[in-house]
């Protein structure tokens, strides 16, 4: 066995135990200090450590670089204060008990500071101590626990802009969910820092107030002993306890003052806290404020006059503190590098180590990056308008379109990640899906879009272009031609809705291309929330997920949301035994879904305006499809290419005539045609005749084929 392992282990754990005891040590110490009678030389040590403790905060607070790294700093304000408040106490016993036998009575630091300090003239150390308290009170104090109030304040008022821009940052692909995490925690703390020092700035303000009350409470209650249990004369009981009270404060009020200006130096600059003994320990040891702090206390313990032992023995002991704290850390850093950046080794096939060079680790899979679910890509002169810095708003507009696009469509559509392209065009912009590029367009930073609706009652004059979402005319104007332009009847868009609405109508053109497994199992733990008997046993005793998702896949390539979740897994349970066939459970679905689709694509409407096929044309594509036995196959091309040119008439004229463009036919023909007319005629919905509900009535617009 390895004894300088084991010993290192053990100390190493000793050392983890020790961390955390320091801060409750204090807290007791303090309370035994209120109740238990303390010697002199006891109470030296104990003053001298109030001050090294005030000063050593003093000076982290000086070089902490930011005030999150020094987030336990509320609870040093109050363990601070609790013990020089107990001391206090502990000092007016001494004093009163023990202050007719001289100066010296009540211990060194005191007797020092009331003859060094002030040279043992009570007056004038009276006239010191106002002015001590004038200056913690009235300037630092009061300035401090302002600063607190209104940063507290304006913190917990700008934490919800925070968070929504770290949303939109997380939207746009700029940072990944585990980071948007930790800025979200850090807002937090930072919120939880300031409320901390508001309430933590009353302490110190509290303190300096109970230092006036305590000197004129010892003052008093000194001449009262005095004079009545010790029948000392006046001006010698005046002269005692004064000089012994006025002593006293001015050791409580140095470091109430130093932490004062600490409490200062932080609430102008963040907050981070974590358990309260490490965190403090950890904190306490930058070492440059350890050997500062060390020196002054070496230099005031060689001052004559001053406790030489109290002081130089704390001044070693903060320096060798300082010493080995930084050279435990570096030992760690090192063992660190070296486990980072040192050759690794690995096992072959063969069980034998060997080496792993630099390059073999730092490429794994991390490195292999996956293609985006949605992409935008913009030329380097549209940048501005994805940066909320320089008034860009397009991040909000396409959170917009997210928002609207999966209450419709039924499921969350995922995020938009959004970069630079220099290969593209400056005023260009591309949109990809699946990585694969699916719509470009070219914009106008800084002008609007009057597109032509199709009825206008004049030109305007611009850059003639099409509207990159829907093909219509357009002209790219100047702001101040806005009002003109929608007096024309355009309707006038700035450059940020251009692309939301380009990215909302290819999200909805291609919605099924966004719903994978992972979404589908999504929607199916969301359903078993509130019906845990529907979804048990669907996935996989009834349907496997794969065609599950291909089902919901289909509904939303003919344009049906899947929102009603209920009623298509109801009807998979139905029919999933007798056919795993998921066109057929598509048309199923489609029956029981019936009510939403027509009013989908014909409101609420009783009456339903259709467009049918000639019976003879229906019998012809029927008996095409069984001879081909392939859909869609059997359609003979001059027969298809006649059949898409009457269907675009007719659906030319339902547009024109401002009703529903709706094709009726066969459940046998629906899956065929409604392929057939999705990219040639968009906008014609094709049903069959057992999705039209019982309560609807169906009107014949036209008949595709009619002799």
């Amino acid at each position: 066995m390895d004894l300088k392992a084991v010993f290192t282990q053990l100390n190493n754990e000793k050392m983890d135990y020790l961390k955390g005891v320091g801060t409750p040590l204090l807290v007791l110490a303090a309370l035994a200090m209120v109740v238990l009678p303390m010697p002199p030389f006891l109470l030296d040590m104990l003053f001298s450590f109030n001050i090294a403790l005030a000063l050593l905060v003093l000076l982290i607070t000086v070089y902490t670089l930011k005030p999150v790294d020094f987030g336990a700093f509320p609870t040093v304000i109050l363990i601070a204060t609790v013990l020089r408040l107990a001391l206090n106490v502990a000092s007016t016993r001494v004093v009163l008990l023990e202050g007719h036998n001289g100066p010296d009575a009540a211990g060194q630091v005191i007797a020092a500071f009331g003859n060094v300090v002030i040279g043992g003239n009570y007056a004038v150390g009276l006239v010191v101590f106002i002015i001590l308290i004038i200056i913690n009170f009235v300037v630092i104090t009061k300035g401090a626990g302002r600063i607190s109030e209104v940063s507290a304040r304006f913190t917990l008022d700008a934490m919800p802009g925070k968070q929504m821009a770290i949303d939109a940052d997380l939207n746009a692909g700029f940072i990944t969910a585990d980071e948007a995490r930790d800025r979200r925690g850090e807002v937090t703390r930072e919120a939880d820092f300031y409320g901390s020092m508001d309430g933590a700035s009353k302490f110190v303000k509290g303190d300096a107030i109970a230092g006036i009350v305590i000197l004129v409470i010892n003052i008093v209650g000194g001449l009262f002993v005095g004079m009545i249990q010790h029948n000392l004369p006046f001006t010698t009981a005046m002269e005692v306890y004064t000089l012994l009270t006025i002593g006293d404060g001015l050791v409580a009020q140095l470091p109430s003052l130093l932490l004062s200006i600490g409490t200062a130096i932080v609430v102008t600059r963040q907050n981070e806290s974590h358990k309260m003994g490490e965190e403090i320990s950890k904190q306490l040891g930058n070492q440059k404020a350890l050997y500062i702090a060390s020196g002054i206390m070496i230099t005031m313990g060689l001052v004559p006059g001053m406790p030489h032992l109290s002081f130089i023995s704390l001044g070693i002991i903060i320096g060798a503190i300082g010493y080995y704290g930084h050279k435990i850390i570096a030992d760690e850093q090192a063992q660190a590098e070296q486990s980072a950046t040192g050759t690794g080794m690995s096992t072959n096939a063969s069980g034998a180590s060997t080496p792993v060079t630099q390059e073999q680790q730092e490429l794994n899979w991390d490195d292999v990056q996956q293609v985006d679910v949605i992409g935008l890509e913009v030329g380097y002169r549209l940048i501005p308008m994805v940066d909320q810095a320089q008034g860009g708003e397009l991040l909000s507009r396409i959170k917009g379109v997210r928002k609207k696009l999966s209450q419709e469509l039924g499921f969350l559509v995922p995020p938009v990640h959004i970069r630079d392209n220099l290969e593209l065009d400056p005023n260009a912009y591309q949109i990809t899906l699946m990585g694969v590029s699916t719509g470009v367009g070219e914009l106008k930073h800084g002008n609007e879009l009057a597109i032509n609706p199709g009825q206008v009652f004049g030109p305007v004059a611009g850059i003639e272009t099409k509207d990159p979402a829907f093909g219509l005319d357009a002209v790219w104007i100047g702001p101040e031609q806005k009002d003109e332009a929608q007096s024309l009847g355009y309707t006038v868009v700035d450059a940020a809705t251009v692309v939301a609405t380009h990215i909302s109508q290819l999200l909805h053109n291609n919605a099924a291309l966004l719903l994978g497994h992972e979404e589908v199992q999504n929607l199916l733990d969301m359903l078993e929330k509130s019906h845990p008997r529907l979804v048990e046993g669907l996935v996989p005793d009834v349907l496997p997920l794969t065609t599950i998702v291909k089902v919901l896949q289909n509904l939303l390539n003919e344009g049906v949301p899947i929102r009603d979740m209920r009623s298509i897994v109801q009807t998979l349970v139905e029919y999933g035994p007798r056919s795993q066939d998921a066109d057929v459970l598509t048309a199923a679905v489609r029956i029981s879904l019936r009510r939403l689709i027509i009013q989908d694509v014909a409101g609420a409407s009783n009456e339903i305006p259709v467009i049918t096929l000639a019976p003879e044309l229906e019998q012809m594509l029927h008996q095409s499809l069984q001879n081909a036995g392939d859909e869609g196959a059997g359609i003979e091309p001059g027969l298809a290419e006649r059949l898409q040119n009457s269907l675009s008439e007719a659906h030319q004229n339902q547009e024109m005539s401002g009703e529903p463009s709706i094709l009726l036919t066969s459940g046998m023909l629906r899956t065929v045609l409604s392929r057939f007319v999705k990219n040639t005629i968009p906008g014609l919905r094709v049903i069959s005749y057992q999705e039209v509900p019982d309560e609807k009535q169906i009107k014949i617009i036209s008949s595709v084929g009619q002799q």
